[in-house]
């Protein structure tokens, strides 16, 4: 067999671009993600024994099968504006773009309650291959449901994000049964053909065939070739010689769907801290952020964290197999700085209660005259809550936790981003 399980093989791809037009809508794939070797997207069955009900046994003898849900954690190590655009676009809800010379300026922003009743926020189709050629999975309605954006010293921009999922799935690896003789040397399938241009790499998308030669129990069966025919028939070693009729399974990749081919990456600057600028203390004009205090080395690490606090839920006509609900219980930014401390500054804004605007800009390389890939987040409105001062190695370090609160007239958060791609969950 020739099926990798090398993680670096693993692909993920979502709808970046397009939103889903409802929820449970499989949207088409066009982006795939240079995301951590490590994000996979997992399922999470709901099911239950009966080991509380009157069974007349001891032990619990059933298992209710209650559907199952889906999450994927997204983790960029040398984020790309991309990057920040798409977690930004569905976390937050909504996204208009604009031109920006030969490119596009994505203004992103807090959704205004809910989509609609089924939805909170946009949602987004994502697919991942597992291995190179072991199986592919797609699932509906996946949301942002919390991002991280750090911006630490002598390192590249990060931005990660938690997507959970309804649950909604299909894969590229199907199980079929066929009645057949025992002594057959063929299994012919219903209809599909098998994935694979050359006959190695059928061979290769079949991945069991089994047979129930005794009620009940299973033996597995030698399989030799796969003809290219749709649908296809496959050689066997018969598993006996009584001739008669029993039950098969056969384990396999069917002839890929459209889905199944996955999208291209786009490729974008990575984007470093030390070409990031934070300004602090000033306002946000709605055009432009004026006034204020820009800190440069004494930063240690800047922080932004959204949680969405959302579930998925499952309700009336979901039918059992999926959930069929975001629900966004209620909105929370914080923005942590770490730096060294040198003044009095956000010592004093604690002591006195006052609210002020932040402005963080990292920017990479000019896509045109005047116009730079970036990322810009501006906060309206921020609070301290604490800023514990201490010593850090033989540095006096102080690190305020700060509070994303809602300006009345622009919010709590405004994210632009500007690179070349023509939007994010429309």
């Amino acid at each position: 067999m020739s099926r990798s399980i090398r993680a670096n093989h693993n692909m993920i791809a979502v709808s970046a671009g397009s939103a889903e037009t409802a929820i449970n809508t499989f949207q088409t794939l066009d982006l795939s993600l240079l995301a951590d070797i490590n994000n996979i997207i997992s399922r999470t069955p709901r099911r239950e024994s009966n080991k509380d009900e009157a069974t007349g046994k001891e032990e619990a003898d059933t298992i209710y099968d209650l559907g199952k849900t889906s999450a994927l954690p997204l983790s960029f190590e040398k984020a790309q504006p991309q990057h920040f655009a798409f977690l930004y676009a569905y976390g937050l809800g909504a996204a208009a773009a604009s031109a920006a010379g030969s490119g596009v300026l994505h203004t992103i922003t807090p959704i205004d309650g809910d989509l609609e009743t089924a939805r909170s926020q946009p949602s987004f189709t994502a697919a991942q291959r597992l291995g190179k050629t072991i199986v592919r999975e797609r699932y509906a309605s996946m949301f942002i449901n919390q991002v991280t954006a750090s911006f630490a010293k002598d390192s590249f921009c990060k931005v990660s994000g938690e997507a959970v999922g309804t649950g909604k799935f299909d894969a590229s690896v199907v199980e079929e049964s066929i009645t057949a003789a025992d002594d057959v040397t063929t299994l012919t399938l219903a209809a599909n053909g098998v994935a694979g241009a050359t006959a190695a790499e059928r061979l290769d998308a079949i991945h069991q065939i089994k047979v129930e030669l005794a009620s009940g129990v299973w033996t597995e069966v030698e399989f030799s070739a796969v003809s290219s025919a749709t649908p296809a028939a496959i050689t066997i070693t018969a598993p006996a010689a009584t001739s008669g009729d029993v039950t098969y399974k056969v384990l396999y990749a069917p002839t890929e769907e459209t889905w199944m081919t996955f999208p291209a990456r786009v490729a974008e600057t990575p984007l470093r801290v030390s070409e990031l600028t934070f300004r602090i203390g000033g306002k946000w004009n709605g055009t432009a952020f004026v006034g204020g205090r820009e800190m440069g080395a004494e930063i240690n690490s800047i922080e932004h964290n959204l949680a969405n606090n959302g579930n998925v839920e499952y309700t009336p006509g979901a039918g059992g197999s999926y959930a069929t609900r975001y629900f966004r219980d209620g909105r929370e930014q914080t923005l942590v700085l770490d730096r060294e401390f040198r003044d009095y500054i956000l010592q004093n804004y604690m002591d006195t209660n006052e609210t002020f605007g932040c402005r963080i800009l990292a920017e990479g390389l000019e896509f045109d005259t005047g116009h730079k890939y970036g990322v810009e987040l501006i906060f309206p409105k921020l609070g301290v809550l604490e800023a514990p001062i201490s010593v850090n190695g033989k540095r006096l370090g102080e690190k305020g936790d700060m509070t994303v609160l809602q300006d009345d007239t622009y919010g709590s958060i405004i994210v632009k981003v500007k690179n070349l791609q023509s939007g994010y969950a429309q």
